[in-house]
């Protein structure tokens, strides 16, 4: 149940797609209490608070039931006035600027709509802000796409014949089996045959009738017009000063269009090369093979039933993907390298998998990251993403070249590194430092296999640990700053820190004269132990010395004092 702490920390963040403030000084009407509920559970659920004006001011609820608000009879009102009936959670809080009704809502596994028929849902308004709008339909279809009710790609397209596909793209897909190392068996097959065992089509009153996932993947461009005009891919280059200098759209088949929208990133992506030992290793500007995962995947879960377009924007810092639609319900930014893969579009990512262009594992997303951080990148950028499309972000510049070399001799001594390892090793190489807490959040996994990554980098000896035990944080090594040409970079990360503390400690004395351990803990913000350490460090040097009685008495002075 919702407590005055969390009312609080609800206004003070603001409306939000799962948060809604609805004022009650002209008494809220009982079904716009029941929109709003189904609202919220058409998306994401969230909580309704009722008393708090949309500048997040409490001016407080009027009681429902005579002079005060019986929760369970409110709760028992919107059951029996939604369709599907949708349980919630009641919380009258009590505040200083009046009493808050706080129902939480949690999304339904199926659209919803008032006893009314009235069905609404939260959503991002023109002006940016989240705000309750009509369920559309369209959206309704969505929706259960989102939530795997409905395989958008398996629909039959009834308006279509087997003379929609063209021939040329099954000898197009026969070829890519062939490139790819897809299911060979498919290569004997008829083009009927093909289609049925791919399911691109279904049987319709003694007729085959392609699927959407069928024309998507071999359809004629007319056909594919008429039948989903959803489906376009643009591919745009855009210059530093935002002009779009290529702005190229694919409508046809998605075989046709991954070559062409290939081929285009193919010129661009250029290579340098580093020595490692006797071999020259190219290393791309972005790796070919997480650009095509990052299209595959974009493609396999973008929504179609949204009338826009996928956009691949080659930009002066890096690449730009938007898939329409926003992640599948239960995936988000902080678990998609963890969560089961989930395809939007079931049918079509099955026939992907047989053609051979994804894993049979479903794990593209893992490609995506490694190709990233084995030339030395940061991780792909998710941030972007919102309900209306998934963003990724690969950043470009300048590689390292000396990371993308150590990483080509790990592999080829057999000590390959794996994903997690080289998302620590990446993290450490732009921020330098790194916590259990924080690798664990890194690799979206519990603080117990963060530490044990840590460990696992640290017995390889690629990276060094500072600090006490429970304050631990981690940095490469010596060795490896070395490996990677950037020595300095070590005494920046391990030095600076010691110089830094010991010449706070020195103001000090300056500044007061005298110094205590509780001084320095006080100073630095570090433990007891580690204050002990520094003071013992920097009187070995000579830099001060101790007076008083110890050990309860002794402070410190400068030497030159």
């Amino acid at each position: 149940m919702i407590d005055i702490a969390r009312l609080e920390q609800l206004v003070a963040s603001g409306e939000a797609l799962d948060v809604e403030f609805k004022s009650d000084r002209h008494r809220i009407s009982d079904s716009d209490i029941y929109e709003e509920v189904v609202a919220l559970a058409n998306a994401s659920g969230g909580v309704l608070l009722i008393g708090v004006e949309d500048d997040g001011a409490v001016t407080g609820a009027k009681p429902r039931h005579g002079k005060t608000t019986d929760p369970i009879k409110l709760q028992a009102a919107i059951f029996n006035n939604t369709v599907p009936s949708i349980n919630t959670r009641i919380s009258v809080v009590h505040h200083v600027g009046g009493d808050v009704l706080a129902i939480e809502v949690d999304p339904y596994p199926e659209p919803c709509a008032t006893r009314g028929g009235k069905s609404v849902h939260r959503t991002i308004g023109g002006d940016g802000k989240p705000q309750t709008a009509p369920f559309y339909p369209r959206d309704q279809r969505s929706r259960r796409v989102d939530l795997g009710l409905m395989d958008f790609s398996a629909q039959p397209e009834s308006e279509t014949s087997f003379d929609s596909f063209d021939p040329l793209e099954f000898e197009r897909l026969k070829q890519t089996i062939t490139r790819l190392h897809g299911d060979q068996s498919l290569l004997k097959l008829s083009d009927q045959d093909v289609a049925k065992a791919l399911r691109l089509v279904e049987s319709q009153d003694g007729k085959l009738v392609p699927t959407v996932a069928g024309l998507l993947l071999l359809g004629r461009e007319e056909a594919l017009r008429d039948a989903i005009p959803t489906h376009d891919v643009r591919f745009q280059a855009i210059d530093t000063q935002g002009n779009v200098k290529v702005n190229d759209v694919f409508h046809g088949p998605l075989l046709r269009t991954l070559e062409a929208v290939e081929s285009r990133f193919a010129a661009r992506n250029e290579e340098k090369e580093v020595l490692v030992g006797l071999f020259r290793v190219p290393i791309p500007d972005y790796s070919p093979e997480g650009f095509r995962e990052a299209v595959n995947n974009a493609i396999l879960h973008r929504d179609y039933s949204r009338l826009d377009a996928l956009y691949i924007q080659w930009q002066p810092d890096g690449l730009l993907i938007t898939s329409p639609g926003g992640f599948p319900t239960g995936i988000t930014v902080d678990n998609l390298l963890v969560h089961e893969p989930k395809p939007r579009n079931p049918r079509l990512a099955e026939a992907f998998k047989r053609i051979g262009l994804v894993e049979q594992t479903g794990r593209g997303v893992d490609k995506i990251y490694l190709g990233q951080l084995r030339y030395g990148r940061p991780a792909p950028d998710y941030s972007r993403s919102d309900p209306t499309g998934v963003r990724v972000v690969l950043r470009g510049g300048k590689p390292s070249l000396q990371f993308a070399a150590f990483v080509y001799e790990q592999d080829r001594e057999g000590h390959a590194l794996s994903l997690d390892e080289l998302m620590v090793l990446n993290a450490l190489f732009f921020e330098r430092r790194i916590d259990t807490q924080t690798a664990a959040k890194l690799i979206q996994k519990d603080v117990s296999e963060g530490r044990a990554i840590l460990e696992r980098l640290h017995e390889r000896g690629l990276i060094e640990a500072a600090g006490e035990k429970k304050g631990r944080v981690f940095h490469l090594s010596a060795a490896l700053y070395r490996r990677l040409g950037e020595s300095d970079g070590y005494v920046r990360t391990h030095g600076i820190d010691r110089l830094r503390q010991e010449g706070l400690v020195t103001e000090f004395l300056q500044a007061h004269g005298k110094i205590t351990r509780g001084d320095v803990t006080r100073l630095l913000g570090i433990t007891s132990n580690q204050a002990r350490r520094i003071l013992d460090r920097m009187k070995g040097a000579g830099k001060i010395k101790p007076q008083g009685k110890p050990p309860r008495w002794v402070y410190y002075v400068l030497s030159s004092a």
